[in-house]
């Protein structure tokens, strides 16, 4: 009867499809092997279907299998979820609180929730990362942060809660000495193709997660950097043009420093929005300073 299924049953089905044999799930649950066959043995009699098809060397999925994966992994995350809810709700107040920053929201806003929250948390001690693209999300999934703030839409994964907060605006600036800025004076507006004899700085990321993938990389010559103080810095000094926050140059272009690059697909007026999050994992438990941070962090972030 399927009312007879247990998680553990879920667990070793999970660790099997991860792993690609019973003998190396067996490894990873500290298990007999004998004890992971039973196991998915009773579940393929409780569920009236075959989960893995055994007659060759190595165990393969079933087409069954394949379909009731995605449910046994969501039943697993829920139940996650609930015991890390019901955990933080009966803690005690966390001796650190760490929070994952990427480098395009402002960090004012972040510095003004962190305030809030020691005001009700004072024996909290802090740490704060900025890390750019897929940085924050790594730091979650590895257990060094606690909180993370993501930006953008690439970075998702089913053990990641996110809620918005926000919208940064990115901006194509380039310096007031570059030659696009010259050619921008001149005719009033520039075309894309305009943009690729000119050197783009491009942020890098840190993190595995965006491996073979390029995020708004429209020039064939790059310049690519570990950090946003960088980026600005490179672009001020007139090496190349990029996109920046607008939080971090609004003074430089009010100044005259910097010029917004006038191509009509970089955006209304070289200008576009991207959207911030608040993460974190959801099997791992929020303590009280972690609750009111999140608060603050939901209150202090503005479009």
């Amino acid at each position: 009867m399927i009312d007879a299924l247990t998680l553990d049953q879920l667990r070793v089905f999970a660790a099997v499809a991860d792993t690609g044999s019973f003998r190396a799930a067996a490894r990873r649950l500290s298990r007999v092997q004998s004890a992971v066959s039973h196991a998915i043995a009773n579940m393929e009699a409780q569920l009236g279907v075959p989960l893995f098809d055994r007659s060759g060397h190595r165990p393969v999925m079933t087409p069954q299998g394949q379909a009731l994966l995605s449910n046994a992994r969501d039943i697993l995350l829920r139940v996650d979820a609930l015991r890390a809810r019901a955990q933080g709700l009966g803690e005690g107040v966390e001796l650190e609180l760490s929070l994952a920053v990427d480098t395009l929201f402002p960090i004012a806003h972040a510095g003004a929730a962190l305030k809030r929250m020691r005001a009700a948390y004072p024996s909290v001690a802090i740490r704060v990362s900025t890390l750019p693209l897929g940085g924050p999300v790594q730091a979650l999934l590895a257990g060094t942060h606690t909180l993370g703030i993501l930006a953008g839409e690439h970075f998702r994964h089913p053990r990641i809660a996110v809620e918005a907060l926000g919208a940064v605006q990115m901006v194509a600036v380039v310096g007031a000495g570059h030659p696009l800025a010259d050619a921008a004076r001149t005719s009033g507006a520039l075309a894309e193709p305009d943009l690729a004899d000119h050197l783009q700085i491009v942020q890098s990321d840190p993190s595995p997660l965006s491996e073979g993938r390029d995020f708004a990389v429209l020039s064939p010559q790059t310049c690519r950097v570990s950090g946003q103080d960088t980026k600005h810095a490179l672009i001020l000094a007139g090496l190349g043009w990029g996109r920046l926050p607008l939080w971090q140059v609004e003074r430089d272009l009010a100044e005259g420093r910097l010029l917004r690059v006038p191509v009509a697909s970089l955006g209304r007026d070289s200008q576009i929005a991207t959207e911030t999050y608040l993460a974190h994992r959801i099997d791992q438990p929020l303590g009280p300073a972690a609750r009111a941070l999140a608060a603050a962090l939901r209150d202090t972030a503005q479009p």
